[in-house]
């Protein structure tokens, strides 16, 4: 039973990140290299605008705005069913190699199987999550122990190699590339959001309509899962079933989010981290704050970024690493 107290502060935060997205939507609407004015904006929604106001608004700002808050969203509920079925603080999609795997995939696709556009951005998260989904099972298989069962700091480290060597494939793969397709693959290592494209969402929508509810509904088996495994069977939990199922719902996240951002890391492992110091740790009360909060950051990262520089601005992943980097550092050190 949650405490009504508890769920009035819920409501609270939930409805200051709300706004606070809502703010960081309307800036980032006005800014940006070609500027479209504030007191035009709401005509320009309204369908009142000139043409160039309408191609920069509907064509460029809001598909950008729109790509880089669900791929927040799910990159942070994907850090958080992460740190849950592991039972470490420190798990990340980026961090533990599931993004490293998508993005080996992604390009294996982009350099050998060439597809026409309309179908290749409807399966560019799919191949995604096949790239992520067999980097998990490598990692998994290295990190579980018979006796001792999945150990999360091998886990952890097992990963923190895996993303190495991937990195390392995928310099030899764009080595001896296109320069056309290196340069694109290079902007997704970066984590440059190159979807940014209405398409682009609908690929990526049905992943987090479909997953997000899923989480939630699984909440109560993750909070039941971060309490010691000999703890979790006593109560009835078939713990590898269940930690395979959240296991492959956090690839399939971390994978769709990726596909059209790029490399970006440190979200899922930010979002989680603030959403509990904001609520404690229970999975139905933390789960939606940190997807807001993953959502809102992402799209801070690139508003800012894409501003800084003009006209090509900074990576989103490259703004999202400046800070967590320093965070991740602190997490260790702390744990």
């Amino acid at each position: 039973m949650i405490q009504r107290a508890l769920l009035r502060k819920q409501r609270l935060i939930l409805l200051i990140l709300l706004a606070l997205i809502i703010a960081t939507v309307v800036i980032g609407m006005g800014i940006g290299y070609s500027s479209l004015s504030y007191d035009r904006l709401i005509p320009t929604l309204l369908g009142q605008g000139t043409f160039k106001e309408e191609f920069v608004l509907f064509s460029v700002r809001l598909p950008r705005i729109v790509i880089t808050l669900l791929a927040g969203m799910a990159l942070a509920l994907s850090g958080a069913i992460l740190q849950g079925i592991t039972r470490n603080d420190l798990a990340d999609p980026g961090i533990i190699g599931i993004n490293s795997g998508a993005g080996v995939a992604i390009a294996v696709f982009f350099l050998f199987f060439p597809v026409k556009a309309g179908p290749f951005v409807y399966l560019l998260p799919l191949v995604a999550f096949i790239g992520a989904f067999l980097t998990v099972c490598a990692i998994y298989v290295f990190s579980y122990n018979r006796t001792a069962g999945l150990q999360p700091v091998r886990l952890v480290l097992t990963g923190i190699g895996f993303s190495m060597a991937l990195s390392g494939v995928m310099i030899v793969l764009i080595s001896s590339a296109e320069r056309a397709k290196v340069d694109f693959i290079a902007k997704w290592i970066a984590g440059n959001i190159w979807g940014s494209d209405w398409p682009f969402i609908w690929a990526m929508l049905p992943w987090l309509i479909a997953l997000i509810p899923f989480t939630l509904y699984k909440a109560h088996r993750l909070n039941l899962m971060e309490l010691s495994e000999p703890v979790t069977i006593g109560v009835g939990v078939p713990v590898e079933r269940e930690r395979i199922v959240l296991l492959l719902t956090a690839v399939a996240l971390a994978a769709s989010a990726v596909s059209v951002t790029g490399g970006i890391s440190f979200i899922g492992l930010m979002a989680p981290h603030i959403a509990k110091a904001l609520i404690g740790p229970r999975n139905q009360l933390f789960i939606p704050i940190a997807v807001l909060i993953g959502g809102w950051l992402l799209l801070a990262a690139d508003t800012i970024g894409r501003n800084i520089v003009q006209p090509d601005g900074i990576p989103a992943g490259i703004m999202v690493a400046l800070i967590g980097a320093p965070y991740f550092v602190y997490l260790l050190l702390r744990k």
